[in-house]
């Protein structure tokens, strides 16, 4: 039986509501993960560290998909729940169309600067040519992956979270196939990886386009709309939570693998990008709770339905808490298991990186309810606290702790950084839903 939004939700309905897209990023980070062992155990520890260097800066430049997504979404949602679903519609198609024409502005100047760009992230030698050979086969799909990113939050609005999981599932089988095909078989090496991840972002970002082009079975289409700046303002505003949480992350990776390539040298970024492709994976999991249940709160938002926002806010907080504690368990017994999978054949890499990833894991106890907050600000249009809650989370407190937590206990202080960060972001998400609680009824 279909749900819709404006169903009233008990555990059992929202967990399978939410579902489709947890399972869409879990997949999404595993089919990445795949990306990475290929690279790591094929092509060698240069190159799969020079991709963890150039990564940071291929995420930035798609952050505005994640805007226009989330922020996107949470409006067109709350337009449909006070009933107004042509014009929800108009501004979808609008924000769609913006997508395109920035991904294809963003994609040549990266294309023209990602050289200098490489050099200025640190990659020396050998890596250069790595970051840009990976890098400019990547700018190629980027409009796709900036609508990949974009239709992961749009299909949930439109009601169809299952659709949004199956062209997540065929993109992922893309890219693990081409991987195999590329990278093990042609022996195409750092430039294989790069077309299979590239062919893969095609059909995350094209197929829903074209199933959203036509007429549908869903609440939304493309339409002819009209230049909405109004809308596309409130869209940004509202989705700059989601631009700072990964233009925050990006600057952060940056900053890590600088201090880890003086600490520990190439293993230290390598073993920081196998930490950073396995913590999405769990990461993932209240990524996709958080896109799945927003379009929930919007449109009771919308619609004035104060006690359903009520019960979906306090089953959220629950199923986040329950899904913490487990994940973190998971996660540090999975530690040596994990690692091995991607740095086994160097023994002096191996043990870096379990020690770093099972002190690492300890910040999944409050990574969710940090995540999980900021976006239940998202979807209820309030973009400044969103933001505020991703920019401390996200940049401040980790920036401070990366160069304060190792100054006080030593080099381990690097992987335990995030856990000081996500304690402290704790508390600010904690005080924003104190303060806001009468405001929104919730």
């Amino acid at each position: 039986m279909a749900i819709h939004l404006y169903d009233k939700f008990n555990y059992r309905r929202l967990i399978r509501f939410v579902i489709p897209s947890i399972v869409m990023m879990v997949f999404s980070s595993i089919y990445g993960v795949v990306d990475g062992l290929f690279v790591s155990n094929f092509v060698g520890k240069t190159a799969f560290a020079s991709v963890n260097l150039i990564m940071p800066f291929l995420m930035v430049i798609t952050t505005v998909g994640f805007m226009i997504g989330t922020g996107g979404s949470a409006l067109v949602a709350k337009i449909y729940g006070e009933g107004d679903t042509e014009r929800a519609r108009r501004i979808f198609s609008f924000l769609i169309y913006t997508t395109l024409v920035t991904g294809g502005l963003l994609s040549v100047l990266g294309f023209i600067f990602i050289r200098p760009i490489s050099v200025l992230l640190g990659a020396e030698g050998e890596m250069v040519d790595i970051c840009v050979r990976y890098g400019r086969i990547i700018l190629i799909s980027l409009t796709a992956w900036m609508l990949q990113n974009v239709f992961q939050s749009f299909c949930v609005t439109a009601e169809k979270p299952g659709f949004g999981l199956v062209i997540m599932v065929a993109a992922g089988l893309t890219n693990i196939f081409l991987d195999f095909l590329f990278v093990d078989v042609f022996k195409w090496g750092i430039i294989g990886a790069a077309a299979a991840t590239a062919a893969s972002q095609a059909v995350g970002g094209i197929v829903p386009f074209c199933y959203f082009a036509f007429p549908n079975s869903s609440i939304l289409r493309l339409t002819r709309c009209d230049v909405d700046l109004k809308a596309l303002g409130k869209s940004l505003t509202n989705g700059s939570s989601e631009l700072m949480t990964n233009l925050s992350m990006s600057i952060v990776n940056i900053l890590y693998n600088y201090k880890l390539m003086n600490m520990y040298g190439e293993d230290g970024v390598a073993a920081y990008g196998v930490i950073m492709y396995v913590a999405f994976i769990f990461i993932s999991i209240f990524i996709g709770y958080s896109i799945g249940s927003a379009p929930i709160v919007s449109y009771n938002y919308g619609a004035k339905s104060i006690e359903e926002l009520k019960n979906v806010h306090k089953k959220g907080i629950v199923l986040i808490c329950v899904g913490a504690v487990s994940l973190t368990l998971v996660a540090v017994i999975l530690s040596p298991v994990l690692s091995g999978v991607f740095v086994g054949y160097d023994r002096g890499l191996y043990e870096l990186t379990k020690k770093a990833f099972a002190l690492y894991s300890i910040s999944f106890l409050f990574a969710g309810f940090n995540i999980y907050a900021s976006s239940f600000f998202t979807a209820l249009g309030n973009g400044f606290v969103s933001a505020a809650i991703s920019f401390l989370r996200t940049l401040l407190f980790q920036v401070a702790a990366i160069f304060a937590v190792p100054a006080i206990i030593g080099d381990d202080g690097i992987w335990l950084a995030i856990v000081v960060a996500e304690l402290f972001s704790i508390a600010v998400s904690i005080f924003f839903l104190a303060k806001n609680k009468k405001k929104y009824g919730y």
